[in-house]
C-alpha cells in the first residue's frame, strides 16, 4: 500500500495551522496568557457577569477546560467571581481592572499576530479563508452537539 498525501487531509493541515498559530501566539502575543484564556477575557469584556457554563458555551470550551481556564485567570487576579444574587449556587464572572488592562494589551498584539498569520493571503483570500474556517468549525461543532430528538408526527 502506498503512503497517502497528508496535504490532502484536513486534519493534518489543521494541526499544522494550529502549530503555526501557537508559535506566533507565544512569540508575538503572550507566553503567560493562552489563546483560549484570551477568548475568555474577551467574552467577559463583551458580556460581564456570565456564569461559567455560559462562558464555556460562548468560547466553545468544554466544562473541564473552562473550569481550568477560569481557575487560572482567577488565581492571576484577572477575573473576579461573585455569587449570583438570584441563585446562590451560581457564580458570576467579571474582569478585574488587571483583566481589562491585560485584555487591552493583548488585543493590540493579537491584531499584529493575525496580520502576520494571514500575510500570505490577499485581503480577499483572507476574508474567504476566515469564512471557510467558520463554516467548517460550525459544522464540526454540530457533530459534538447532542442530536435533537425527531419531531413528533
Amino acid at each position: 500500500m502506498a503512503a497517502v498525501d497528508l496535504t490532502t487531509h484536513p486534519g493534518h493541515l489543521a494541526r499544522r495551522l494550529q502549530q503555526a498559530h501557537h508559535l506566533l501566539w507565544t512569540t508575538m502575543v503572550s507566553e503567560e496568557i493562552t489563546s483560549p484564556q484570551f477568548g475568555v477575557l474577551n467574552a467577559l469584556l463583551a458580556e460581564p457577569g456570565l456564569d461559567q457554563r455560559t462562558l464555556g458555551e460562548r468560547v466553545t470550551l468544554d466544562r473541564s477546560t473552562i473550569a481550568e481556564v477560569v481557575g487560572r485567570l482567577t488565581r492571576r487576579g484577572l477575573l473576579d467571581k461573585v455569587r449570583d444574587p438570584d441563585d446562590g449556587r451560581r457564580s458570576l464572572l467579571r474582569l478585574t481592572e488587571d483583566g481589562e488592562r491585560t485584555h487591552r494589551k493583548l488585543t493590540v498584539r493579537t491584531a499584529r499576530m493575525n496580520q502576520v498569520f494571514l500575510a500570505p493571503l490577499s485581503p480577499e483570500e483572507q476574508a474567504d479563508f476566515l469564512s471557510l474556517l467558520r463554516r467548517v468549525s460550525d459544522a464540526a461543532e454540530q457533530l459534538r452537539a447532542p442530536a435533537e430528538p425527531p419531531a413528533a408526527p
